[in-house]
């Protein structure tokens, strides 16, 4: 089959656009998800002693970065004293502070997860946060930092993501699901 120049030049600037920027935090944008679409490809011009080519090109991309007060749902990746780490999936780097849980909770040393002690006026129930359990919570606020190559390495990794975003679930209706799914009458 014989490809035109256009559409392998197409597909060559795709494939680095998708190379260069796929899975990667972009800031102040967010986390780069995959290539939408390419709208204009420029001509394209190469240097005296160098191999490349390039190419000036206008393109849309699907990034990833909620607003503030947005609702998402989520699953519990871990726990430690500090508070809860949550995934969608695609994105690990959500943190839900031990200040922002239901309160009054605790953290369970022995199960290693977070538990809210709802009372309903009549008795306590001990309500765990398990890992992987599905969880609604509201962003408060997304964290950027610049971590460049050559940065130097910081003591705590989790200090130096490139995206964090800060969750809550100290309002009802957040937490997890199954805290708040209706009986069947």
């Amino acid at each position: 089959a014989v490809v035109s120049t256009q559409s392998t030049g197409t597909r060559a600037i795709k494939e680095v656009l998708n190379t260069k920027l796929a899975n990667k935090v972009l800031y102040p944008h967010g986390l780069c998800i995959a290539l939408h679409d390419i709208l204009q490809i420029g001509e394209s011009f190469s240097f005296p002693g160098d191999a490349g080519t390039y190419t000036s090109v206008l393109f849309r991309y699907i990034v990833f970065r909620p607003f503030e007060e947005e609702v998402i749902i989520g699953k519990v990746r871990r726990s430690s004293p500090d508070g809860v780490w949550v995934t969608l999936g695609f994105f690990e780097d959500i943190f839900i502070p031990e200040t922002y849980l239901q309160s009054p909770h605790r953290f369970d040393q022995e199960e290693n997860c977070w538990v809210w002690e709802y009372s309903d006026g009549l008795e306590t129930h001990n309500l765990y946060m398990d890992e992987r359990e599905e969880i609604r919570f509201r962003v408060v606020k997304i964290e950027f930092n610049d971590v460049a190559k050559g940065a130097p390495a910081a003591q705590d990794s989790e200090e130096l993501l490139p995206m964090k975003i800060i969750g809550t679930i100290s309002e009802p209706g957040l937490g997890l699901l199954s805290w708040w799914k209706e009986d069947n009458i």
